[in-house]
């Protein structure tokens, strides 16, 4: 690693790595990244195990050597250290709404619909439509929430005039979404935040296909 720069361990099509991409470049920090590639198992190799005892990516390398897993935790660590721009309402209210928001999308719809999931599905016997289908489900179910949330929430952004945690995390879900075959017309309100990020570099020079393992 190179002195005093971070190590991100991701996959370009994982859309927990791709929420730490989006962070860092609004942070405007650049970092070394290193692909391990999940369809092929690469994540438990042994000596990415000693990374990352989960077998998950993305894991983060700090220049001291620290290690920081978990993408939520890595963003709020990156917004604790380098508070400009900031990722989070002022107010109490606003950065827990934000919070709750990001909590649909990283804890109850985007874990139940990755890859291990899917795959554990398959080994149970179920075929390919119902896996797919399972799939679309998940997802309809989480962003008709966001969609929710958001209702009287002032834009561009989800929860106003900058970019949040939840518009960090709202990207790639809705790529998500689209790859499972989900009509994302429903939820015009996501729509709308989604178009007001994708034309910031952030979200566009983060994007899977603009990654150097992109295939």
């Amino acid at each position: 690693m190179k002195e005093g720069k971070m190590r991100l361990h991701g996959y370009f099509r994982s859309s927990a790595s791709w929420r730490v991409r989006i962070a860092l470049h609004l942070k405007g920090i650049s970092v070394d990244q290193v692909s391990h590639h999940l369809r092929r198992g690469e994540q438990r190799a042994p000596d990415y195990l000693t990374i990352n005892p989960q077998g998950l990516v993305p894991a983060l390398e700090l220049p001291d050597g620290s290690v920081l897993t978990q993408s939520l935790a890595i963003i709020e660590w990156l917004n604790d250290v380098y508070p400009r721009p900031p990722l989070l309402p002022d107010h109490p209210v606003q950065r827990a709404k934000v919070r709750a928001f990001v909590q649909v999308i990283a804890a109850d719809t985007h874990p139940v619909q990755n890859l291990k999931v899917l795959n554990a599905l398959r080994q149970l016997g179920h075929d390919e439509t119902v896996v797919e289908r399972w799939a679309a489900d998940v997802n309809i179910a989480g962003l008709e929430a966001c969609e929710a949330l958001i209702d009287g929430q002032s834009g561009p952004y989800c929860f106003g005039v900058t970019p949040t945690i939840a518009d960090i995390c709202l990207v790639p879900q809705m790529g998500n979404a689209r790859r499972f075959g989900v009509d994302v017309r429903q939820f015009p309100r996501l729509l709308e935040r989604e178009a007001a990020a994708l034309v910031l570099d952030a979200f566009i020079m983060t994007a899977p296909d603009r990654q150097p393992d992109a295939e």
